[in-house]
């Protein structure tokens, strides 16, 4: 668990190290339109600044979710999980992860998280808002993404996400079926109300914010 850590804090910091990172997300993500909106009790940020550091976790947790990609719930595991498997460690992953109720419990919670990203409509956002010298790192998360939706499954002893709560994955299909088109409808409403700030498209745009929150049972 130890090595599990640090090698998946290692990967996490990577990725936010790269300079493109916060240009990427501030463009890919509302994280901007979010700090405008009036729907927290306290300012997104602690002090001024764009960068990370100076974001409050709500905020950070809270613009990733809106694009479907759940970025802080799994960054750095796919790594971690994906170079333990490739050294052949997956038996005592499988170990741990059925006899030690704390790595197991992580794990589920990780896979349910998994289970409401989608690559497709977090590749929307990108496609819509994002300047193309940008767009590698998109296409990066999404590969990281799809990793370590095949790491997790493994580790669990299951052949898919939620293989073992049929209920929940039927839950969760009724949902994106309504809950896509929200999505879609605020990448459009994203590149409009860049273009023109206009009070009517803050309205319907903190209407989707509260929409894809929702759908998703997650605020952050």
């Amino acid at each position: 668990m130890d090595a599990l850590s640090a090698r998946s804090m290692e990967a996490y910091r990577e990725v936010l190290r790269d300079p493109d990172f916060v240009p990427y997300f501030r463009a890919a993500t509302p994280e901007i339109e979010l700090g405008s909106l009036k729907i927290a009790s306290r300012p997104a940020r602690r002090k001024p600044g764009t960068g990370i550091e100076t974001l409050r976790a709500i905020p950070w947790i809270f613009a990733w979710t809106q694009t479907r990609l759940h970025l802080p719930a799994w960054l750095g595991l796919e790594t971690a999980l994906g170079e333990a498997i490739d050294a052949g460690e997956l038996p005592q992953l499988r170990e741990m992860a059925a006899q030690w109720p704390f790595f197991g419990s992580t794990l589920s919670l990780v896979e349910l998280a998994l289970a409401k990203a989608d690559e497709r409509i977090a590749a929307c956002y990108d496609e819509a808002l994002t300047p193309p010298e940008l767009r590698h790192v998109g296409a990066d998360l999404r590969a990281r993404l799809a990793r370590v939706k095949d790491c997790v499954p493994q580790v669990l002893g299951q052949p898919a996400l939620l293989a073992g709560a049929p209920q929940l994955q039927h839950s969760l299909r009724l949902r994106c079926a309504y809950l896509d088109p929200v999505n879609l409808i605020q990448v459009e409403l994203l590149s409009r109300q860049r273009l023109a700030d206009d009070e009517r498209l803050q309205d319907a745009l903190l209407a989707t914010v509260n929409g894809v929150a929702a759908g998703l049972k997650n605020t952050g």
